[in-house]
Order: C-alpha cells, then structure tokens, then sequence
C-alpha cells in the first residue's frame, strides 16, 4: 500500500512538473484565494471594523476615511489604484510571472468585491476578529503556496530582497503600525486594538502554513559523493561543498557534503540523494541566517521543478569537466 501510494505520488509530481499544469494550479489557487478575501473583507472586516495589513487595509482605510466625506473610494477601485503602478514598477524587476498572477488576483478580489455580497457569519466581535485573522491568513497563504501573492508589499518586499539582498520586513511591520494609529485615531481605539489582534492572528497563520523561503542546511554524509555531487548539481542552483572525512566508528573514508537550500526544495533534495545512494545519512536544519548569494530562481512556482537554469547550464558544465580533470590527475 505504502509502495503504491508512493508511486501515485512520485507521478502526480512529475505531472505537476509540466509547465501547463503549473500554471493551472497557480491559476486555480489565485481565484480560490482571491474568493475568500473578498469574503473576509465582506463577512468579517467591515461587520467587526477591522483594518486588514498591507495594501489592502491602506484601500479598506481609504474607503472608510472617504465615506466620511461623502466621496467615496471604494475598497475594491483603492485595491486597484494602489497595485496596478507598483505592479508596473516591479514588471522588469521581478518575476513576470509573480506579477501576472498576483495581479489577477487582487482584480479578480476587486471584481468579487463588487459584484458579490456576503453577509455575515457571525454576531459575536471576537469571534469576528479570531476566525478573521485566520481566514485571512489562509486567503493568503494560498495565493503564496501557488507561486503568486496578493500584491501590494509582497511587491515591495521582492523587489527590495531582488535588488539588495536584504528584506524591509522591519519597514513594512511600521508601515502597518502607522496604519493603526491612524485608524485609531479617526475610528477608535478599541477597533486598532481588535485589528491588531486580527493582523496577528493573521500572520501566525501565514507561518504555520507556508515555509517556502525559510531556508535549511543540508548535512549528507555520504561514500558516494561524485555520483550524488553530479545528480545535484545537474537538478538544483545552489552551490554544494565537500569535505573528506572519517567514520568514527568504522574508520573508513567518506565525504561530508554541504548545501543550504530553501525548504521547498530540501524534500526533493533529500528524496535525490537516497535515489543516488541509499546509505546515506542526510542531517537537515534550520538557517537562521545566510550571507553570501543565493539563487532565488523557481521559487515562485507551485511545485519545485528542479529544472537546471539554462543560463547557469555552460557554467555548470565547465566546472564538471574541471572536476574531472583534477580526478584525474589525483589518480582517482
């Protein structure tokens, strides 16, 4: 039974490999999610006064402070406004591909904004506020774990950590901090705090389902290290080391090998090194903390595809015939 499903699952994925299918799955994942925010928006964040974080709490507050004045900017047209130049902005900078599905989904949010209604589902404020955040989290989350987003700071933090390096998630929490103190301010201090909750509630549950750019340090110890060294290199970007040691216990000679990688790779990683030597002991942690290039190509996709990237391929090659050639004249 085990084999089986195994098997079923090794075929699904290769499946899921096929750029259409991909591209079905991150179409599929950005309408559900694009679905269910509009829904909280709707359901729970207007009937409980909450304010959303990001791009989207910025139209919500937009709508609110405009309502006041008898001129309205409705959340769905500030959603619009607001993503559409920075979206522009990041077109040659960041993945196309990001841009196009996180951009359908925040329309496609924008469009059930307008033309749905939903009610509410419940009367109770905390429970408004608690079921709330994790809804919201989940919205997005799955626009995340499909290769897309819904626009607005994921923009912004991607084009920053593209061209620099380093991440504003620091400058984005004061952002959303600014935020409350102005939604306080104007519509109570009682509904900041409710919000406050709700973003937190929200973003604890972005973390505990999506993991794809948490990275983790893989430890192979292995007898085999140029047949598992060739197989990684020819399906994976990042840079692997080796180190020749000495078995404790069996004195013999073996090879420690060493990469860090993002865990939406490491299953895959680590299912290829077994397929390559079955005896090998792989030990896998968290990284806090990486300093140095990083590849971040194919992240943004639904299922790692562990395609070589072509451009690297002659460089790739290059190194494996010197690889070869110092085999060589070492006598191996």
């Amino acid at each position: 039974m085990a084999s089986a499903a195994d098997t079923i699952t090794e075929r699904a994925l290769e499946l899921a490999r096929l750029a259409v299918i991909r591209r079905i799955i991150t179409a599929a994942a950005v309408v559900v999610s694009a679905f269910v925010q509009a829904f909280l928006i709707q359901a729970f964040v207007n009937p409980a006064n909450l304010l959303p974080s990001g791009f989207t709490g910025v139209a919500v507050l937009i709508d609110r402070i405009t309502s006041l004045w008898g001129v309205r900017i409705s959340t769905d047209l500030g959603m619009l406004a607001l993503n559409i130049p920075l979206a522009l902005i990041c077109w040659s900078r960041i993945s196309k591909r990001f841009v196009i599905f996180s951009m359908l989904q925040v329309a496609l949010s924008a469009a059930f904004l307008r033309f749905c209604d939903f009610q509410p589902l419940l009367d109770d404020q905390i429970m408004l506020v608690v079921f709330g955040g994790f809804i919201s989290g989940i919205s997005i989350a799955i626009a995340l774990k499909a290769g897309a987003s819904t626009g607005g700071t994921d923009f912004i933090s991607l084009l920053v950590a593209n061209s620099t390096g380093k991440t504003i998630w620091g400058f984005i929490f004061a952002g959303n901090c600014a935020l409350i103190l102005v939604f306080g301010a104007i519509f109570g201090w009682e509904s900041a705090a409710y919000s406050i909750v709700f973003q937190f509630i929200s973003t604890k549950t972005i973390d505990s389902f999506y993991h794809r750019y948490d990275r983790v340090t893989l430890q192979i110890t292995t007898k085999l290290a140029d047949e598992v060294m060739d197989a990684y290199i020819a399906s994976f970007q990042h840079g692997i080391s080796c180190a020749e040691v000495i078995g404790g216990y069996s004195r013999e000679r073996m090879y420690l090998l060493h990469t860090v990688v993002s865990t939406y790779e490491s299953e895959d990683i680590v299912r290829l090194v077994r397929e390559v030597d079955p005896g090998a002991v792989i030990n896998v942690f968290r990284t806090d903390n990486f300093i140095g290039g990083w590849w971040h190509g194919h992240v943004d996709e639904p299922v790692p595809t562990a395609v070589p990237d072509p451009s690297k391929r002659p460089a790739r090659e290059a190194a494996k015939r010197r690889r070869s050639t110092l085999m060589q004249d070492d006598g191996r």
